[in-house]
Formats: C-alpha cells, sequence, structure tokens
C-alpha cells in the first residue's frame, strides 16, 4: 500500500474513502514518526491543516499515530501550508504536516509532509516512510508515549514573519486590496497582514463552514473577486487558494493576471537589481511561451520542470536558484519561503506597486501571453487515456502540426483521476484544430 500512497504533493484523494481514511493517517503518522524518531532524544512534529470538516478527523488521527511512536505533537489549527514549513523550522520540529487538498473541492484531501529544514519532503524520504508503511512500525512503551499541545499562538508567528518579507519602513497607506481567501487556511492570516501593514481591505471567502472552501471563489475562481475590484474601484486584488500557497492576482481594470505574469515581473526586477541567482527563473512546462520570449529579452534564462511546485523546488535548491513557480500562482521565493508563498508573493507585488508608484495595471502585464488552452478531461476507474493508440495518434499529428510555432503537453494529473491538455500556438486556427484533435481522442479513451 505504501508505495502507491505518496503522489505529486503528498497524500490525497476524497475524505472517508481511501487514502484519506482515519485508519490510513494514523498508520502513516506512525510509520513517519518513526522514521524521523531515530534516537532517545525529544522529537517532535507540528500539524496545521486548511478549513475543511475532515481535517478534525484526519488531525486527530495522525496525532494518534505520531505520539504513539513517542513523537511530541505541536498542534496548530488552520494555517497556510507555507506557515507550516516555516514554524517546523522554527520550532525545532523533526517533520511538519499539512493537512490539506490545496484548490480541491471540500469533499477532498490531503497530507503533506516537510522535512526539518521546512522543505517538502524529497521521494527519497516519502519512499522510506512508506516501506514502513507495509512492514509495520515499532510502538513506544508506555511511559514514552508522545504528548501533545496545542500552539495557540501559531497565526501570529506567521504574520509577523511575514510582515518582515514586506519592505522595511514602507506602508500599504492609500491602496485599497480586494482580498479572497477562498474560505481556506488564510482566512485570518492574509487580512491581518494587510490591515497591519497599513490597507484598506476588502476581505471575501473568510466566512468557513467546513464545506465551502474553494467553492466559486479563490484563485480557482477569481471572477467574483474581479467583479468586486471594480465595483469598489480597488486598487488590486489578491485571490488565494485553499491552503494559501498560490496566489492570482487582478488589476485595477479587472483583469486578471496569473503566476507567468507574475514571475515575468519578478525576475525582471530582480534581474536589474542583482537579485536573481544565476540570473535563472525556474518555471514548468506549463509556463507560457510568451514568458519564455520575453526572459529571452531581458537576458534572463528560463529553466523548466515537470509540473509539481516540489519539482520546482528541487531545481532550485540543485542549481542555486531563488525565483519559482508555476502558471497555477505556486510562486517560489526561497529567500522568504521554503514553498509557494501566495500572502509572501502578493507582499513583493505590492512593493513593487509602492516603490515604483505604477498602478497594477502596468506591472501585471509583463508580455503578451502566446495563445494558450487547458482543457482537463476525467476517466473512469480502470482506464488508461494516455496508454491508448488513438491518443498517441493524435499527439504525434498534432506535435506535427504545431512545428516550430508552439507546444503540446498532455500529462495525467499527479492529484486526480484527470487527464491535462494544454497546447500553444501563434496561429489562434492551428491551436483550436489541435485541441478539438487531442482532446476529443482523450475523450473517446475515457
Amino acid at each position: 500500500m505504501g508505495a502507491k500512497l505518496f503522489g505529486t504533493d503528498g497524500v490525497r484523494g476524497q475524505a472517508n474513502s481511501w487514502p484519506m481514511t482515519a485508519d490510513v493517517a494514523l498508520r502513516l503518522g506512525a510509520a513517519a514518526g518513526r522514521y524521523f524518531r531515530r534516537d532517545k532524544q525529544e522529537h517532535r512534529v507540528v500539524i496545521g491543516k486548511d478549513t475543511r470538516l475532515s481535517g478534525y478527523m484526519i488531525e486527530y488521527a495522525l496525532t494518534a499515530g505520531f505520539t504513539s511512536t513517542g513523537m511530541n505533537v505541536f498542534l496548530l489549527g488552520p494555517v497556510p501550508t507555507p506557515a507550516i514549513g516555516y514554524l517546523t523550522h522554527s520550532l525545532r520540529a523533526d517533520v511538519g504536516v499539512m493537512i490539506s487538498a490545496s484548490h480541491n473541492p471540500a469533499s477532498d484531501n490531503g497530507i503533506k509532509l516537510f522535512g526539518p529544514d521546512g522543505y517538502k519532503l524529497s521521494d527519497e524520504a516519502e519512499a522510506g516512510i512508506a516501506r514502513l508503511l507495509d512492514e509495520g512500525t515499532r510502538l513506544a512503551a508506555p511511559e514514552n508515549i508522545g504528548r501533545a499541545k496545542r500552539i495557540e499562538d501559531a497565526r501570529g508567528r506567521y504574520v509577523e514573519y511575514a510582515k518582515t518579507t514586506f519592505p522595511h519602513r514602507r506602508r500599504l497607506e492609500g491602496l485599497r486590496i480586494v482580498l479572497d481567501c477562498a474560505n481556506g487556511a488564510a482566512y485570518r492570516t492574509a487580512p491581518e497582514v494587510l490591515w497591519e501593514l497599513g490597507a484598506e481591505v476588502i476581505a471575501m471567502g473568510v466566512e468557513p463552514d467546513g464545506f465551502n472552501i474553494n467553492l466559486d471563489c479563490g484563485s480557482t475562481k477569481p471572477q467574483a473577486a474581479a467583479r468586486r475590484v471594480l465595483e469598489t474601484r480597488a486598487d488590486l486584488g489578491i485571490c488565494l487558494d485553499g491552503d494559501a500557497d498560490r496566489v492570482v492576482l487582478i488589476d485595477e481594470q479587472g483583469r486578471i493576471a496569473d503566476g507567468d505574469q507574475f514571475m515575468g515581473l519578478i525576475a525582471t526586477r530582480w534581474a536589474r537589481e542583482g537579485r536573481l541567482a544565476g540570473n535563472t527563473l525556474v518555471a514548468t512546462v506549463m509556463s507560457n511561451l510568451g514568458l519564455e520570449r520575453h526572459l529571452e529579452g531581458q537576458g534572463i534564462a528560463l529553466k523548466r520542470t515537470a509540473v509539481g511546485d516540489r519539482y520546482v523546488v528541487e531545481a532550485m535548491r540543485a542549481g542555486g536558484h531563488n525565483l519559482g513557480g508555476e502558471q497555477s500562482g505556486h510562486i517560489v521565493m526561497t529567500d522568504y519561503a521554503t514553498t509557494g508563498d501566495g500572502l509572501i508573493g502578493a507582499l513583493q507585488f505590492l512593493a513593487a506597486m509602492v516603490e515604483t508608484g505604477e498602478r497594477a495595471s502596468r506591472l501585471a502585464q509583463v508580455f503578451e501571453p502566446v495563445p494558450q488552452k487547458l482543457i482537463n478531461v476525467r476517466f473512469a476507474k480502470g482506464k488508461d487515456p494516455m496508454g491508448s493508440d488513438a491518443v498517441q495518434s493524435a499527439m504525434a499529428a498534432a506535435e506535427k502540426l504545431l512545428g516550430g510555432d508552439g507546444r503540446l503537453l498532455v500529462r495525467p494529473s499527479g492529484t486526480e483521476p484527470m487527464i491535462r491538455v494544454m497546447a500553444e500556438a501563434l496561429n489562434p486556427a492551428v491551436l483550436d484544430q489541435v485541441m478539438d484533435a487531442v482532446v476529443g481522442a482523450v475523450r473517446q479513451e475515457s
């Protein structure tokens, strides 16, 4: 079971169904506890969560598993995923856990594991935990069972740290900001940070009820926030996802800017200031060809990785780079955080607004995107669209048609039973033709 448990971003699935059951969470906690508890010293784990109802069930099951192997557990309550990376390191913990399915609906949940350095676990560490999960774990003696304790000021610690990433002696006074927290983990932290820095905050998605996380709001559904920006004549809209590790921005004209535009802006600014390590941006294969061409014009290299912020971070650490991310809004700035951080990313954009005096519409439209389409095709259990000869044939024909004037990417999701089809082409008619052919083939085999 363990070998199949971990996906591209920890463990994820529908709540109360394998693998997101209390039983699996308990066994995973015990296996991870045994993996990290290798001597008789005190060992700690921090556990945070987003606002899903199932988070309580998973939290208590993980706590039982960790304490059964002698780990002391610090329970943080609802906090953003990047806060787990920060507090795992700050509290000198051996492992950190975030209970969240990110941008997925409330019916899903997930478990993300972080090492003592605050970074997500490597494939090697996950494989080690998976082996222990299959083999069974040795429990602690009665006198060595771990303790569990709630850390009441965890949110405040992260709030104070996030503010330190904003330029010293700068404030957000005079700026009106629409902030959509997706009824998720940052529903209290993000408004507090922006307000304490002086902004007028118009908050949305700050009334979680256990079921409404990401529901028609947040970074995957920014349209409501865009309307609110126009209605209130706000200077900027900020949309976070359920665990606040990604961000989508909206300018004062109601236009939505994705992670590519953000990375283009920050990479250009940091390169001019001599802050861009290796003069390189790390992004995934999903990032727009327009971003790549913009960076080339600025003399900045683009290093592409597989989809997933963990792969972006791995490439950044291997190459000594300090800026990377995904088109979806995962922005990783290792000068400030060990994982994607939507709030800290938004603060860097706001810093650019304050320091340049420019409006969001000038800063958020860095390059002209090459026409791009993304269509997700869900497939039935037992199906394997990617293994179909018809799909492979359609892909080969599409790539030949695109030639050197576009790109095609067809891949299975790492978190859902879904095939993601993305294509780019300078000619919109060719783009439509390619997408129709490939998506049609995938649907026939789904």
